[in-house]
């Protein structure tokens, strides 16, 4: 089969970075982020998320290739931040989002196993 290894999907090869950083020359206060080794799950959260931020003017992903397992994310701010800066503030918002529904669906559940 053409298939490749599952570990290919997330595994990164020696010498690959998780996420490069590449600004934009033509756009002011935009960058574009090479994020390895991730899909559409993570990069349409990352959109949604950046787009709450008032300071965020454009926010896109798009995946090269199905058989490439990166996204490129682009992401415009206003002046008086940078889009590097606005990425890490999103992945925090993220992080205590999922870390608030898990517990939200633990103590649901533990209330539906106690009864």
């Amino acid at each position: 089969m053409n298939a490749p290894d599952r570990f290919e999907l997330f595994v990164l090869p020696d010498g690959v970075k998780k996420l490069t950083i590449t600004p934009d020359t033509k756009i002011p206060n935009a960058a574009t982020f090479k994020i390895e080794k991730e899909d559409h799950t993570l990069a349409n959260m990352l959109r949604m998320q950046l787009l709450e931020d008032p300071k965020v003017l454009f926010a896109g992903y798009k995946m090269p290739h199905p058989l490439d397992h990166y996204f490129i994310l682009k992401v415009q701010t206003t002046p008086d931040t940078n889009p590097a800066h606005v990425l890490g503030n999103a992945v925090t918002e993220l992080i205590q989002t999922v870390g608030s529904m898990k517990n939200k669906f633990e103590v649901r559940l533990a209330c539906t196993s106690g009864s």
